[in-house]
């Protein structure tokens, strides 16, 4: 039987690139923690972040529904044709944590687990934003990763400690093996006319609260929300 595990681990603090006022949207300047380093020691595991990890947009990305977030190995191979990179490193997604034998079709929501002296929990998929797409410069990637649904996903810390790359997931509780991320990342991005579905998955309690909102305004008002933004940025 092949058990979960963490791959790599990787932190980083955001910072600032590109060229203030620049011709060129994809030269200006803009601020990411997207750009992550390997951790090799047991690193700190709080309740809205790793030891040395920090977001640039605190609106939308981190807090205690973000704590961490995980990208499966898997995906690597398809990505390394897709970027013409013949070796990715760990962490090319932004990911805190590179994860094997997990993939947004094995993991759901509420999905508990126990790693290293840790306790962390599935909140919600991963909502790829523009700055994938800079990060690569190519414009539609976050656009590609929404739809091949190789989006990785967020946990909350019910337990702080300390974890370390090649240590395993030890599953503790699955109160919702029927939504997993594949399925949510399904009905949020390509269902969007099932108002149904929408209040199903809304009606998750495990579901992160953002995404809970989102689904019930689908659902009771028909409200969805332009991705164009989150995808392609204001510029």
């Amino acid at each position: 039987m092949k058990i979960p595990h963490l791959i790599s681990i990787q932190v980083g603090l955001p910072k600032y690139l590109g060229v203030e006022n620049s011709d060129d949207p994809n030269d200006r300047r803009w601020s990411t923690g997207f750009f992550k380093d390997p951790v090799e020691e047991p690193v700190w595991l709080g309740k809205t972040n790793l030891d040395g990890d920090g977001q640039a947009d605190l609106r939308y990305h981190g807090g205690s529904e973000k704590a961490v977030l995980a990208y499966a190995v898997k995906h690597y191979p398809t990505w390394q044709v897709a970027l013409n990179q013949s070796e990715l490193l760990y962490g090319a997604f932004g990911e805190n944590f590179t994860v094997a034998e997990m993939t947004e079709t094995s993991v759901c929501i509420g999905d508990t687990y126990e790693i290293g002296t840790a306790c962390i929990q599935v909140s919600q998929p991963r909502q790829p934003c523009w700055k994938i797409s800079r990060r690569w410069q190519i414009k539609n990637l976050a656009l590609q990763v929404q739809k091949t649904g190789k989006t990785g996903w967020y946990f909350r810390v019910l337990k702080e400690g300390y974890v370390k790359r090649e240590q395993f997931f030890v599953l503790c509780d699955r109160p919702f093996p029927e939504w997993t991320i594949a399925k949510a990342n399904d009905i949020m991005h390509h269902q969007i006319n099932d108002r149904e579905a929408s209040a199903e998955l809304a009606a998750c309690p495990l579901l992160a609260s953002n995404w809970q909102q989102t689904l019930s305004n689908r659902a009771t008002k028909g409200i969805n929300l332009d991705p164009k933004p989150r995808l392609f940025g204001v510029d």
